[in-house]
């Protein structure tokens, strides 16, 4: 019986060719689609799960209301903070600051690039990131000790233990030593802390500067609280805790007429659970994604894999008139209605199955190509997890359930007298039908509106000023084991005589992201004649304005002449200097640190985007202090030869740094990077819609070619009686751009929704363009009657005597 069944099954698929090739294409790539976009949302949301005790650790950040009101996160913590927090609550069990820092390593005779970050030594306690080698709850008892990665190990000490080596490590430009007592096992690739090498923070630079200033802001910190611990408790009490150590910055804000934030608080310090730290993208040191675009990627596929299964049940329930004899017949000859309905849908199983191991190939195909254009990070280990294999497997009965059942049930319900005397008739096309058209469309008319939206946002992103000429500058990252200011003035000698280069500088902070891959802030808040500020303090170079063409608005610039610019002279951006309230800030003096003195500001220019067009330009204050680090080094050419100017500053490059990698690039396509998320998400967007707009229109051709058999004599009555090829194709054509239209109308508000959810995640944003939706509708409409055109024209033109003969 079961290999009848299977016989009348492959006969039947093999009969309808064209139908079952529709399905099996349709699921395969639903399958495929949603396995790569399932995974690498699973893959997200992994983030830092691996934590045994993940559920007590919190990282803290401040919220407070800016002077226009609207509320700010801010995860940069001051250094007094930590021991202050760690002797008034004891429910604390643990604390860690947490500062990435560049440095270098040194050992023997040679230098490595490496980070090395600054913690506390409960890190290496609260983390569950295991020891390959000494004690975690000893490791950094001590100022000189450093614990490094595996990694880290095999490529400074090899097959030679590293266990009580001393290390050079550089410090903001000094040496010093350091013992190795411990080797921690490689960070996951799915932790939001990532490291090379730990270090105390008190070795930390300009720690004793600043350990005791609560304007002195640069580091997270992680806490890990007792078993039991209402964290909602904790942060009530932390309302107390601010009024205590910030008193006096919360009196100054109140005076000023700040507004209060949420939780009715001038200033509110909070927990963040450690599950969340990856997904935080408004926090100073938040470097996360959006769970936004995670469900985003989950909705994607859902969505495709529905207009996969759209299109198996209306072609199945289509084809029900050409079966219906097939099934009056094994009626009549005693067949229940279990078995009727157990063959048929043993056929969607089939099918199901033969779809199933096609899209696992077609995904393991495209593995390669959807991790490089999308940044995924999946591998073949990813797919043979228990989790994936129960999904899968979940989802294939779901899949079988979904697309095979309502199908099967609806033709072994022909009634078998009525079916043998051939007057079986279905009528007009049922709501069911309709709906699942029109939900196909609205999703895929709703892929493309989003997607049309955020090409407009990313090239507004593109093309927006940011406040500075990025053309035709190039960046180059200065290794951390190098003192920057030696590199710079190297590189100007090399490049002093040639007329392709126009300017050079150097920088604390690249503009954009680098080919280094780096990034990093430093943030300053204090008070100005009782005016709370906070601003981004950045290291510059002379002829940084030069380079970058940053205007002056007053003053003047930096400039070798004045020796003080060196160590008391600042220039601050335009909003910094509407901070004051001073309508001439040149002159005046700030002093954002007791320990470091005052300093006078020289010159007003015009604000710039430091950082991405995600948040808003930040006030800036520029100085020029030897004893900070130059990161980069900044040449401006000329734009008549920029390949040949990139190699003539290369070869300087190699001649100061010979054993260094050049790892240059042009300004304008950091920038660029800035953006790389959005470009990916527009890409699934994209690659999505095209998927559901090709699958919609198989669907739709499969039901137009069978509607279009099951009204042959209609098409041929109408053609005897006068009727014109336009009318009948304006016939057949209306009734399926009618659900077309249904769907757009549904499809265009929740676009404009989704998007405008999207779009508040920039500080800069175009305005939601009317014409996208109308475009979006258009497309729909064309695509459709493209895709029904060929066949209604086809029917309109058959000759009716042949379709008539049997009458």
């Amino acid at each position: 019986m079961l290999r009848s069944y299977l016989k009348i099954a492959f006969r039947t698929l093999w009969k309808h060719k064209t139908h079952s090739l529709i399905n099996v294409v349709g699921l395969s790539v639903a399958v495929a689609t949603c396995l790569l976009l399932f995974l690498t949302a699973s893959y997200q949301f992994s983030f830092d799960r691996f934590h045994l005790k993940g559920d007590r650790i919190y990282q803290l950040y401040y919220t407070s209301t800016n002077r226009d009101g609207v509320e700010e996160k801010n995860g940069s913590m001051q250094y007094p903070l930590t021991p202050a927090l760690r002797a008034e609550f004891p429910e604390i069990r643990s604390i860690t600051r947490v500062k990435g820092g560049g440095g270098g390593i040194r050992y023997g005779e040679q230098t490595f690039a490496k980070s090395v970050k600054t913690v506390d030594a409960d890190f290496l306690t609260m983390f569950t990131f295991p020891m390959v080698k000494g004690d975690a709850k000893t490791a950094l008892n001590d100022l000189n000790n450093v614990v490094i990665s595996q990694n880290m190990a095999d490529d400074v000490f090899g097959k030679v233990d590293p266990m009580g080596k001393t290390l050079l490590i550089n410090q903001d430009g000094t040496w010093r030593n350091f013992v190795v007592t411990g080797v921690l096992t490689d960070h996951p690739e799915n932790s939001s802390e990532q490291y090379e090498a730990l270090v105390r923070t008190e070795i930390g630079p300009s720690y004793t500067e600043v350990k005791d200033q609560w304007g002195a802001s640069d580091h997270s910190v992680y806490v890990e609280l007792a078993e039991n611990t209402d964290p909602e408790v904790i942060e009530k009490r932390f309302e107390v805790f601010v009024q205590k150590y910030q008193g006096g910055n919360l009196t100054d804000r109140n005076k000023q007429g700040y507004a209060k934030n949420s939780r009715g608080q001038q200033l509110s310090l909070l927990l963040l659970p450690l599950s969340e730290v990856h997904f935080t993208t408004d926090l100073v040191s938040g470097n996360g994604i959006s769970k936004t675009y995670v469900y985003t990627l989950l909705l994607i596929g859902l969505f495709i894999l529905a207009i996969a299964c759209i299109n198996f049940i209306n072609l199945t329930i289509a084809q029900a008139v050409t079966r219906a004899r097939e099934v009056g017949v094994r009626k009549s000859l005693g067949a229940g209605q279990g078995q009727l309905f157990a063959q048929i849908w043993g056929e969607t199983g089939l099918l199901c199955l033969v779809s199933l191991l096609l899209g696992l190939g077609l995904a393991y195909g495209l593995l390669p190509q959807f991790n490089k254009l999308f940044r995924a990070n999946i591998s073949l280990q990813n797919f043979l997890t228990p989790q994936a294999l129960l999904a899968t497997g979940l989802g294939f009965v779901g899949i079988t359930l979904a697309a095979g059942g309502y199908p099967s049930w609806f033709v072994t319900r022909f009634n078998v007298v009525q079916v043998l005397k051939g007057k079986i008739k279905l009528g007009k096309p049922g709501v069911l039908r309709n709906s699942l058209i029109v939900t196909q469309f609205t999703i895929a008319s709703l892929l493309i509106g989003c997607t049309l939206v955020m090409v407009q946002q990313l090239k507004y992103l593109r093309e927006r000023p940011i406040g500075l000429n990025q053309e035709q500058v190039i960046s180059l990252p200065v290794r951390m084991d190098t003192d920057g200011n030696t590199v710079l003035r190297q590189m100007r000698n090399q490049l002093a005589n040639q007329p392709s280069v126009l300017a050079v500088t150097g920088s604390g902070v690249n503009i954009g992201n680098g080919l280094d891959g780096s990034s990093s802030r430093h943030m300053y808040g204090f008070d100005y004649n009782k005016r709370p500020v906070l601003c981004d303090w950045l290291r510059v170079d002379f002829d940084y304005l030069k380079t970058l063409d940053i205007k002056l608005l007053q003053g003047r610039d930096f400039s070798p002449q004045f020796g003080t610019d060196t160590s008391a002279s600042v220039l601050v951006s335009q909003s910094f200097a509407k901070m004051m309230g001073e309508k001439n800030p040149v002159g005046k003096f700030i002093q954002p640190d007791s320990a470091k003195g005052k300093f006078q500001v020289i010159g007003v220019v015009n604000d710039f985007n430091l950082y991405s067009l995600h948040e808003k330009a930040e006030p800036i204050v520029l100085h020029v202090q030897p004893q900070k680090a130059l990161r980069y080094v900044l040449v401006r050419v000329r734009p008549d030869n920029l390949t040949g100017s990139m190699e003539i500053v290369k070869t300087a490059w190699l001649a100061v740094n010979p054993k260094a990698e050049f790892n240059g690039s042009f300004v304008s396509e950091n920038t660029d990077r800035w953006y790389r998320r959005e470009q990916r998400l527009s890409s699934i967007f994209t690659t999505a819609a095209g998927i559901a707009i090709l699958l919609s229109c198989m669907g739709l051709f499969a039901i137009a070619l069978i509607s279009i058999e099951q009204r042959t004599k209609e098409i041929g009555v109408r053609k005897v009686l006068g009727a014109s090829v336009g009318s009948i194709v304006a016939l057949i054509s209306s009734d399926f751009l009618k659900l077309v239209l249904v769907a757009i109308l549904l499809a265009t508000p929740l676009a404009w929704w989704f998007m405008s959810r999207w779009l508040a995640d920039f500080a800069y944003q175009i305005d939601m363009p009317w014409w996208v939706f109308g475009l979006t509708g258009l497309m729909a409409v064309l695509i459709a009657f493209a895709t029904i055109a060929y066949q209604s024209i086809r029917a309109a033109l058959m000759n009716p005597v042949k379709s008539l003969r049997s009458e």
